[in-house]
């Protein structure tokens, strides 16, 4: 729905789904024209899932079998009944008045669940993760990792043409953007550390306003219009391919009371009725997309604001996990969300489900990331640790170093790179680098312009195995 043109490149046509039929007009359909069977219908148990636990929206629900004596209307009406009486209605309306709104069912729950166990709690809880992150160089290796892949998937939904590959290495070495898409990486990196920077303060129309700045920085057509609100009624969103209109914003003159009241609702973490902070920080990922203030880049502040939101409520993990790589791979889904949000008098449960889903995800892969990294590291230290000359001489940083050397033979490493990389100072990550070239002989140093770089031999292990270092043939 509210995605930017360039989302909507490299996936299947989107459809605008089948409008649900009008619940009070099926209601008094069935009133005229069967008392008895409407009632029924009203009074009797309803399910606001289908028999397998499905949110289903009209438009696929009308495909299925309805049960013996329903027709697929009669269905949805008692479908719809079931949703009514969980709705918790938000303070967020949409172009015509009506209220955004959403229910809690069984899947969110237990979804919600299954996020405060893992993302809020204590990683130590797995006895096999228990000392990857409990370091604090462990902490910024991984964390690094996170804002890589945020910042590449992100940009790439958005038409960064990028690899993941040529990203890091750009972010690694501290090198500038050579073109638009690599600008729109470094501007998504700077802007997720943004929000860790701010994770602890309130939300402001000006937070935000910058965090567009610098996400938008050197990549928009008309430069002025970063970290500024749009000023037209004319932006919509399309289908790239036929222009066939999916979104049409609110207008323009409405976007600074909007955008305070989105603040307003960021912040109020003791609202009655209550909600989940992670259902709050998506509901702020929807509403930012479906209010589109900007010209551009809507769809990568919605995301960080995202992030902002689930870490300002403790949820530590997040910082770690990226969502965008796993939204990147099923990009019709994540569209179709907000459509059926929209076709279905403002229901946010379709885009809640979809993300509580694409967060469990995510986490999932960080865990089994974390655990193949484990044996990685136990099988490097293994191999390591055979050699205690060698280890005596090597601190933390280079051991890292040699660990990621020994599965990337040729890979180039800088002093800036290394640098970023653990958060050390210039001049600890130059001695690092040249004591394994000059010292130890296991990288190989050469001169790039005026600088020096490292590069991982190919035959490493043979050197650390035949204890080569210390001396050069």
């Amino acid at each position: 729905m509210v995605i930017e043109d360039v989302l909507l490149r490299g996936i299947e046509k989107l459809k605008i789904p089948e409008t649900p039929p009008n619940y009070q007009e099926l209601l008094t359909k069935l009133f005229q024209s069967d008392n008895v069977k409407a009632a029924m219908i009203i009074l009797s148990p309803n399910s606001p899932t289908d028999d397998i636990g499905r949110y289903l929206h009209w438009d696929k629900l009308r495909h299925l079998p309805s049960p013996v004596g329903k027709t697929s209307e009669e269905r949805w009406l008692g479908i719809k009944t079931a949703r009514n009486a969980l709705y918790k209605t938000l303070p967020f309306k949409d172009k015509k008045g009506a209220s955004f709104k959403f229910a809690t069912t069984d899947t969110i729950l237990k979804n919600l669940h299954w996020l405060d166990k893992f993302s809020a709690g204590n990683i130590t809880t797995d006895s096999s993760l228990s000392g990857i992150l409990s370091g604090s160089n462990e902490q910024r290796s991984y964390h690094f990792k996170m804002l890589v892949d945020e910042a590449t998937f992100s940009s790439q939904m958005e038409g960064a043409a990028t690899t993941r590959m040529a990203a890091k290495e750009m972010l690694y070495a501290r090198r500038s953007p050579k073109d638009k898409s690599e600008q729109m990486i470094y501007n998504n990196y700077n802007a997720m550390r943004f929000v860790l920077d701010h994770k602890n303060d309130p939300l402001t129309p000006s937070i935000i306003l910058e965090l567009h700045k610098i996400l938008t920085l050197n990549t928009l057509d008309n430069p002025s219009s970063a970290g500024q609100y749009r000023q037209s009624d004319d932006i919509l969103v399309h289908d790239a391919r036929d222009h066939e209109v999916l979104h049409m914003p609110p207008p323009a003159g409405n976007l600074p009371q909007l955008m305070e009241e989105y603040c307003t609702f960021a912040n109020s973490k003791e609202s009655s009725p209550f909600i989940h902070p992670v259902v709050r920080a998506i509901i702020l990922h929807f509403m930012l997309a479906y209010n589109h203030p900007f010209d551009d880049g809507n769809g990568r502040t919605a995301r960080a604001v995202f992030y902002w939101s689930v870490i300002n409520s403790h949820c530590w993990l997040m910082e770690y996990v990226s969502i965008s790589s796993v939204i990147k791979r099923a990009l019709g889904q994540y569209a179709r969300s907000f459509l059926y949000t929209e076709t279905d008098d403002n229901d946010v449960t379709y885009f809640i489900l979809h993300q509580l889903d694409i967060m469990r995800k995510a986490i999932d892969e960080l865990f089994l990331y974390l655990r193949e990294k484990s044996v990685e590291i136990h099988n490097a230290e293994v191999f390591l640790n055979s050699n205690i000359q060698l280890r005596t001489k090597l601190n933390f940083r280079q051991m890292s170093l040699l660990r990621n050397a020994l599965k990337h033979p040729g890979r180039v490493y800088t002093i800036a790179g290394h640098q970023t990389y653990h958060n050390v100072a210039y001049e600890s990550a130059r001695k690092d680098l040249l004591e394994l070239s000059d010292t130890l002989f296991l990288f190989d140093k050469l001169k790039s312009g005026k600088a020096y770089i490292f590069v991982a031999p190919q035959d490493l292990e043979k050197r650390m195995k035949d204890g080569q270092h210390g001396k050069r043939d």
